[in-house]
């Protein structure tokens, strides 16, 4: 028998045909077979011992596919109670449910939900964090435009995006730049000469292969977007996290971009996001291939000594290596 059967938990192969079978209920439109759906998982994962990234996988498919099949009138007899503790499967499905509903606008109104969203914020539960509306900034999230995919060559980020001219002042960032003040620059020197200069990894062997390095400026919900996307999808080989989630780490990893405290309401760090300095690069380096789905952004503080960057690539070899 293979090492990974043996390694498997009792029941675990009985416990993923039951939640095929509630996958395919959550699908199927009646409120039957939405409280079927959740019912079947609330209770076969306390009882089963899946991995823990397998039973989340199944929790937030449960809830996404709910959301999408059922009409919501159908949905809200699942609110009935509100939660005493945040670790039940049943709350959390419960929870993914309500963020679902936040991403296409359902939900605001409807006292049962309402009353449970207050409760698992009492609970401190972290998808209660999010609003239960999706803002404005996140106005992208999970809407495809036809002729907008993946930006995998300079031609097509040129145009989509207008480009940072390189400077002169933006070439002099140095090694110490990192923890010196520069009064003397502007913030057009944040360009593509300043970002070749932060020794990244992503950068390394840069005039090796053909094309030249290249920064665009962006926007702030470009970003959050590209976030969003990179959790909700899942990447080439990698699994989806479900749109409540996906949601959750891309303000997470957007608010460590621009270094905001965690306390911080989304809507303020939204209003925040316009006085920074947001760009997209690529370059033409082993790292980055341009078949898939590289990102690479550098984000300027609006006090201007403070740079971050975020690289990241479905085929990158070195996989504890980003940036």
């Amino acid at each position: 028998m293979p090492d990974d059967e043996r390694r498997r938990p009792p029941g675990a192969s009985a416990a993923r045909a039951a939640g095929r079978i509630a996958e395919t209920l959550a699908d199927t439109r009646s409120r039957d077979s939405a409280t079927f759906a959740v019912d079947l998982v609330s209770r076969l994962l306390p009882e089963v011992a899946l991995p823990p990234d397998e039973g989340d996988r199944l929790l937030r498919s449960v809830a996404a596919k709910v959301v999408k099949s059922q009409h919501l009138r159908d949905i809200e007899p699942l609110f009935r109670e509100v939660p005493d503790g945040v670790p039940e499967p049943a709350v959390e499905l419960r929870a993914c449910l309500l963020g679902e509903l936040a991403l296409i606008g359902s939900g605001p109104g409807r006292r049962s939900l309402e009353a449970y969203a207050e409760k698992l914020r009492e609970l401190g539960h972290p998808l209660a964090r999010l609003p239960g509306a999706r803002l404005d900034i996140e106005h992208r999230f999970a809407v495809r435009v036809r002729g907008l995919g993946s930006v995998k060559s300079a031609k097509q980020l040129r145009s989509r995006f207008p480009e940072a001219p390189s400077t002169d002042g933006g070439a002099v960032a140095d090694c110490g730049a990192g923890d010196a003040r520069d009064d003397g620059r502007v913030p057009d020197d944040f360009g593509i000469s300043f970002i070749k200069e932060l020794s990244l990894r992503c950068l390394a062997g840069e005039g090796s292969r053909r094309g030249s390095t290249l920064a665009c400026v962006t926007t702030p919900d470009d970003v959050l977007n590209e976030l969003f996307s990179a959790s909700y999808v899942g990447g080439v080989n990698g699994h989806g996290q479900g749109g409540a989630y996906a949601r959750l780490y891309a303000w997470e990893s957007f608010y460590a971009l621009m270094g905001l405290p965690t306390d911080v309401p989304l809507l303020e760090a939204a209003r925040h996001a316009a006085d920074y300095r947001w760009l997209r690069f690529m370059a033409f380096t082993d790292w980055f291939h341009h078949d898939t789905s590289d990102l690479a952004f550098a984000v300027l503080d609006p006090t201007r000594t403070r740079v971050a960057v975020l690289a990241a690539t479905d085929t990158d070899v070195h996989r504890d290596a980003l940036g």
